[in-house]
């Protein structure tokens, strides 16, 4: 891992980060950590490797105020204009707080709570970093062994105006259970907001769950967020990503398959138009035996936007059968657009199946000519072409309705970039 340099002096957000984060309130012992590593370090640079391709430093020009509790006026009034992916069991987030007095009823083995937890690995880990700072609140969220929640699990997130807020949730699904989870950011075009979280996952042996994150951040916004997976023997768990908005955008998700047997699937779209910069970087550690890991993430980029793909695999010596593959394909559909992938595989097991790959092109001509030797209009037609290449990511969803509302979302913004 790349240390950061100390620095000499600190930059306008910088200094108002530590600012806000004194005028929360005294921290513990932790928090005084993660302030003088920000004050030492800074935020991270290219120099960063985890960070080479997205420089927060230089990309961080402001923060605004750090949102304050929310009133329950606010919260109803938030609430009333949210629209739903489908049914769910909502439990709201509303600048950075958990609105537990908004929450729906709880089915039986499901447990909610207000949670103000903290934690970095280093000054490197600026996520997690961020969040123990400014973080006051959260939830956690807990499933009773064998307990099976029909109705998707929703945690909307949404913010009260251009404000910063800072959440962390741990949510633990027991041995046996079966849940799915609807993890949602949103918030309006031309708001200059940010917003950071952190999502402690622990899904329990022989569990089986679908997590599902998504953001539809405005076009001015800032999204930093990390889902940290450790995954019990015999259990399986499907992630959904899909990032469509945002200025900058950048998402992490680490995950340490611990117990034999475990099963992982990832699968991410990322919708990248106007010169948003969308940056999903992932650790997947394999430290046992006969584990399995699938990670496919597809990429649409339009007008001058850019996107980055950061994925690792790393299995450990005894890890020995471990299955693990991953994939990024990248549609390129500007002149002025990019996109950065950066794959890697560390295997010190001998008795394994690993690979992994990327891809970056444009529509196949063929396949345009195709269409419009039917009559398809070239517009609708590259519609058509993209939508078919992004939508089958979500067919693992067996939720008709939650399926149709993420597919809804694809289709919308490509409507709106296309």
């Amino acid at each position: 891992m790349t240390m950061m340099r100390k620095i000499e002096n600190l930059t306008g957000a910088e200094e108002a980060i530590l600012a806000a984060a004194a005028e929360s309130g005294a921290g513990s012992e932790l928090r005084v950590k993660a302030s003088q590593a920000l004050r030492e370090h800074g935020l991270p640079t290219r120099r960063v490797e985890a960070w080479h391709y997205t420089d927060l430093r230089a990309r961080l020009k402001e923060f605004p105020t750090l949102a304050s509790e929310p009133d329950p006026s606010a919260g109803t009034d938030w609430l009333s204009g949210y629209k739903a992916l489908g049914p769910a069991i909502r439990l709201p987030v509303l600048n950075g707080y958990f609105l537990g007095e908004k929450a729906d009823d709880l089915p039986e083995g499901l447990s909610v709570e207000p949670y103000a937890g903290a934690g970095f690995r280093d000054a490197t880990d600026s996520v997690a970093l961020l969040q123990t700072l400014l973080g006051r609140h959260g939830m956690k969220v807990e499933i009773a062994d064998g307990a099976v929640i029909e109705k998707a699990i929703g945690m909307p997130h949404g913010l009260t105006g251009e404000v910063a807020a800072a959440c962390r949730h741990n949510v633990t699904i027991g041995k046996g259970a079966r849940a799915s989870f609807v993890q949602r950011h949103v918030s309006r075009d031309g708001l200059a907001s940010q917003s950071i979280t952190v999502t402690d996952l622990e899904v329990g042996d022989g569990a089986e769950a679908i997590w599902i994150s998504m953001q539809q951040e405005g076009d001015a916004a800032i999204h930093l967020a990390q889902l940290n997976v450790t995954l019990g023997e015999g259990s399986k768990l499907t992630i959904l990503a899909l990032n469509a908005g945002g200025a900058l955008v950048r998402r992490e998700i680490n995950v340490l398959s611990k117990g034999e047997g475990s099963d992982l699937t990832i699968r991410g779209v990322n919708l990248i138009g106007g010169e948003a910069h969308i940056d999903v970087t992932t650790s997947l550690v394999h430290e046992v035996p006969n584990t399995v890991s699938m990670e496919t993430f597809r990429n649409v980029v339009f007008d001058r936007g850019r996107g980055v793909f950061q994925g690792d695999i790393r299995v450990a010596q005894i890890a020995q059968k471990t299955d693990a593959r991953m994939a990024c394909n990248t549609l390129l559909l500007s002149d002025e657009a990019e996109f950065s992938a950066k794959p890697e595989l560390e295997i010190f097991a001998d008795d394994v199946q690993c690979a992994h790959g990327a891809t970056v092109a444009d529509i196949d001509p063929n396949h345009l000519f195709y269409l419009r030797a039917r009559g398809i209009q070239e517009k609708e037609a590259r519609a058509m072409l993209v939508l078919a290449f992004v939508e089958e990511s979500f067919d693992e969803v067996e939720d008709e309705t939650l399926r149709g509302g993420l597919n809804g979302v694809i289709e919308q913004w490509l409507k709106a970039h296309g």
